[in-house]
């Protein structure tokens, strides 16, 4: 047994090329170390940081989204995002690639449903800050941590001012479309708060299909307290 303790210079590798058995070597099998106790501690660490940050900002998402599903697939693809990058990272993975695979999730669309404009964001987010708790292995943890915590700011503020504004939409399919015209704007209008049980405040219109007398109209009200508008841009069944 090669002892090492009174020689700080010593390096375990180049014993181990000429035979010797080194005191404290990591034991092996198929030439993959079986346990290292300072790279587990430190991905222990790291993917404890990403999940608190992923879970903030999904605390953040649900307070108003209130859609369980989207904030289940948002901490899948956080851990999911982050062990990849992580663990390939100390493969020496090439700083393309990984932009490459961060390109394709950001632009993922699930077939089964179009994906609404801020859960796209919010999924955009979880990707980003998990690359960068993945990638950055040489950034110290207050920078790491006022980058998140910027993130984490943002979003918080964003969405209090989206709640401060509770001006929302919503699509109808309209048939009454001798209403559209600017003309008979109020009996529109009426008619549209007769049938709905809210106050439009205003709407746009959209598509007007002649065939089927069916015009699409975007209404806009103020919604009440308490209440939120998760699906209004859906303006159809979904055919089976």
């Amino acid at each position: 047994m090669l002892q090492t303790d009174f020689d700080p210079s010593f390096d375990p590798s180049i014993a181990e090329e000429f035979g010797y058995s080194v005191q404290g070597a990591a034991t092996e099998f198929l030439g993959v170390p079986l346990f290292e106790a300072d790279s587990l501690l430190n991905l222990f660490v790291r993917l404890s940081f990403n999940l608190i940050i992923s879970l903030l900002l999904v605390w953040i998402y649900y307070s108003r989204g209130k859609r369980r599903d989207y904030a289940t697939t948002f901490m899948l693809f956080s851990a999911t995002m982050f062990l990849l990058i992580c663990l390939m990272e100390n493969l020496k993975l090439q700083i393309g690639f990984t932009l490459g695979l961060f390109a394709i999730f950001g632009m993922i669309r699930y077939r089964t449903e179009t994906v609404p404009t801020r859960e796209m964001t919010y999924l955009f987010i979880i990707i980003g800050i998990s690359v960068i708790n993945g990638l950055s292995m040489a950034v110290s943890w207050a920078e790491l941590l006022l980058a998140n915590g910027s993130v984490v700011l943002m979003a918080f503020l964003a969405e209090q001012w989206l709640k401060s504004s509770r001006k929302t939409s919503k699509i109808i399919v309209y048939e009454k479309i001798e209403n559209i015209v600017p003309e008979r704007r109020q009996e529109l209008l009426d008619d549209l708060e007769k049938r709905t049980g809210v106050h439009p405040v205003g709407v746009e219109i959209g598509s007007v299909d002649f065939l089927r007398d069916v015009a699409f109209i975007k209404m806009f009200y103020i919604l009440p307290k308490g209440e939120e508008n998760t699906i209004g841009h859906i303006t159809k069944f979904k055919e089976s």
